[in-house]
């Protein structure tokens, strides 16, 4: 027998790397995807209470799906459900969950699409379900982001975003959006939405919000970041000729290469260029450069192209010795052309205090909508810095306890309060 904590400790790890796949499987037997979610909680519900009596199966996911496909027979059952489905028989309606579910194991044999919650997310971006939802939903169903946490990234309030969602779920089933790889124009016309959604992910993986600044670093959910490299490495191999799946690609390996430089031993930020170039994955640099490198044959310039040629500046200073600021500069100039962004706007303004000066560098953010920066705490992070930098120390502390207000994330906290404490010292020593 499994103590309570360990068997939740081990149902957590198979759902942070099985909860997206199964979802994707059940959804694609049920056509529903809020069904295929309520039966693979209640299946994960039953687990904590057999798995901690009896101990982990062999097959956790296996296991998973039985339970949850059991649940959903129990659903057909219900008398709710066959008034719901009058005119169907309990036979019929046994018969064609069967039915889908030896199709959907008959094109998983087969390997009709090579996974199913890539499959599900082209499904998510289908045109019958509102375009503003579709990363949305892909970043909740498929990747397994709460809410709350994709309402953070898109600006408004949990409860809105969770309303959003749950409406989006009943089109899907109330249309009968099938569950089928798009293809031709088709595919193109989706795949934008796919590729912000992994992009999404693989941000949110270390990006991703810590409400109490005492937990450890690692809470959250380390494995998010793998999944979004796998999904852009099995699109890849799809569409190999796509310019802007090579460059997000190339971009999600040039950041991942940093992955454990990105932090210090106290668990604490630290930027880029302060980074020892040593700890960098080179295998990674070198996998981004040949899809960086591949995407530039293609003659479709994109936003993730341009980002991903940022991050190949960047990754040369380990070879180098030293970061082309003006390079980075110039592709920043290209991003805020073809993709203006708040987020561009800030970094180019940082990148131009690195190559022209901290004078140059607060003009380049003064050009900024006040109104924009007010509430975006990379923007108070820049202007601190760049103050700090020009001796305007007054004015940076200002801005970096207002950067601090505006973040929980643990590690970009400590780094804000660590260079805040710093100035404080040096203002004191100078009085």
């Amino acid at each position: 027998m499994a103590s309570k904590p360990q068997t939740a400790s081990h149902i957590e790890r198979v759902a942070r790397t099985a909860y997206g796949r199964l979802v994707a499987i059940l959804a694609r037997e049920t056509g529903d995807i809020a069904t295929a979610e309520d039966v693979l909680a209640d299946a994960f519900s039953k687990a904590m209470t057999s798995w901690a009596e009896q101990g982990p199966p062999k097959n956790p996911e296996g296991w998973l799906l039985t339970v949850a496909r059991n649940r959903n027979r129990d659903r057909l059952r219900s008398s709710h459900h066959r008034t719901a489905m009058a005119g169907d028989t309990l036979d019929e309606m046994e018969r064609r969950a069967d039915a889908a579910i030896a199709t959907t194991m008959a094109l998983l044999d087969t390997h009709d699409f090579p996974d199913e919650r890539l499959r599900l997310m082209f499904v998510c971006a289908h045109p019958a379900i509102d375009e503003r939802m579709h990363t949305a939903l892909m970043l909740q169903t498929v990747l397994g982001l709460d809410a709350k946490t994709i309402a953070t990234a898109f600006a408004v309030p949990s409860a809105t975003m969770a309303q959003r969602l749950v409406r989006t779920k009943s089109k899907i089933k109330q249309a009968c959006i099938p569950f089928t790889l798009p293809d031709g124009n088709i595919f193109e016309d989706r795949i934008d939405s796919v590729l912000e959604a992994i992009y999404g992910a693989f941000a949110a993986d270390w990006q991703r919000e810590v409400q109490d600044p005492d937990q450890a670093p690692e809470q959250g959910h380390p494995d998010l970041a793998e999944e979004a490299l796998f999904l852009i490495d099995l699109l890849v191999s799809l569409v190999p000729d796509h310019a802007e799946t090579r460059g997000l690609a190339a971009l999600l390996w040039f950041s991942h290469s940093r992955a454990h430089a990105r932090t210090d031993a106290d668990g604490c930020l630290v930027p880029l260029e302060d980074q020892p170039t040593r700890e960098w994955d080179h295998l990674a640099i070198e996998r981004a450069r040949a899809h960086l490198q591949k995407a530039s044959t293609l003659s479709r310039l994109g936003r993730y192209q341009l980002e991903a040629a940022i991050q190949s500046v960047h990754a040369e200073w380990a070879e180098s010795g030293e970061i082309n600021w003006t390079a980075i500069v110039q592709r920043y100039e290209g991003l805020m052309h073809i993709a203006p962004t708040l987020g561009a706007a800030v970094a180019r303004a940082a990148a131009v205090g690195h190559a022209y000066g901290t004078t140059a560098g607060l003009n380049a953010l003064a050009q900024v909508d006040e109104r924009d920066l007010k509430a975006f705490q990379p923007a108070w992070a820049v202007r601190a810095h760049l103050l700090a930098q020009s001796g305007q120390t007054q004015s940076a502390c200002v801005a970096y306890r207002r950067a601090l207000d505006l973040t929980t994330h643990l590690a970009q906290r400590r780094f804000l309060e660590r260079r805040l404490h710093e100035l404080l010292a040096l203002s004191a020593k100078s009085t």
